[in-house]
């Protein structure tokens, strides 16, 4: 199945691609978004940033095999580290940003990444490929009490300390190195009396760990900060998250950066000198149509979010 860009008519409104400019793309994926932004207006440029290297060669002949390669400039590494990557293109400012946090349905079918609870597979889910950590290592060398905070604060599960217990002991008797082994293990720790929809709990617990092997709550705090000094003057910056912890710290930076003034209420006046930065385009969370989400379920959860350098 190809993958569908979520809530795609939005992003374009919101990071103005009609107007022409340089825009990164930087979780570009299968290239869904990009392409988009390239149609949208033919002076577009844009830089397309991804950890996953196959994604990166695959979308890299596709692009040249179409024409589009000229204007566009496909750059492996990690978003966090866009400051560093935009120098080394030799851009300066940007009229506009992309995130897009979902992972593509192509890794998730892909059943030798792991990704997937619901295919057996290698426990991977590393989106850079070169990289040692992976869900591997991690069920099987993390201490008890790191495996339950991670479960409860990744995967916001309630049963973190029985699946954490069950996981520990587990990995006693034998490495667990699939995902069918993961998921029994997680089965097992869930009451029999709710064990009908354990499926819930094998999917918080997998995005538990892939949050962790991937950095990704890490990488979102430091990018974005990052993001914000790179956009030109009006330059715009859309982001797409799909679970709330991601969204929280999005929301949170974005009214943080459109404050003039972070002084305690107590203060008579202001002593910060903090300035506005930005101002928020979504005082409302965007999210997919109906429309949208039958024709294609993974958008349900899409939260968009955007931005404009003041």
């Amino acid at each position: 199945m190809a993958h569908i860009p979520v809530l795609l008519n939005e992003t374009l409104e919101y990071l103005n691609a009609d107007k022409g400019g340089k825009f990164v793309d930087g979780t570009v994926g299968g290239g869904g978004h990009l392409r988009a932004i390239l149609s949208r207006n033919k002076s577009n440029e844009v830089l397309g940033i991804d950890l996953d290297q196959a994604s990166l060669r695959k979308l890299e002949a596709e692009l040249t095999a179409g024409g589009l390669s000229q204007k566009t400039k496909l750059v492996s590494g990690n978003y966090a580290n866009i400051d560093q990557i935009l120098q080394q293109v030799g851009w300066d400012q940007v009229d506009g940003i992309l995130l897009d946090l979902g992972f593509s349905s192509l890794q998730l079918e892909d059943s030798s990444r792991g990704f997937s609870f619901a295919t057996d597979g290698p426990l991977d889910m590393r989106y850079d490929r070169s990289q040692t950590a992976s869900a591997e290592s991690v069920v099987n060398q993390y201490s008890p009490k790191d495996l339950e905070d991670i479960i409860e604060n990744y995967g916001e599960e309630r049963l973190n300390g029985r699946i954490a217990a069950a996981i520990v002991a587990a990995r006693k008797e034998k490495r667990i190195t699939t995902t069918s082994q993961l998921v029994e293990i997680i089965k097992s720790a869930v009451p029999s009396s709710i064990r009908f929809k354990a499926n819930d709990n094998i999917r918080r617990v997998f995005q538990a760990i892939r949050i962790e092997v991937n950095r990704e709550l890490e990488n979102l705090k430091s990018a974005l900060p990052k993001m914000v000094s790179a956009l030109a003057p009006r330059g715009r910056l859309v982001i797409i998250s799909f679970h709330s912890l991601e969204d929280r710290i999005v929301k949170e930076f974005f009214v943080s950066e459109a404050k003039d003034c972070i002084c305690p209420v107590e203060f008579p006046t202001c002593v910060c000198g903090k300035t506005s930065t930005v101002r928020i385009l979504t005082r409302k969370v965007i999210k997919a149509t109906d429309l949208e989400t039958e024709a294609n379920p993974r958008s349900k959860p899409a939260k968009l979010r955007a931005l404009e350098k003041n």
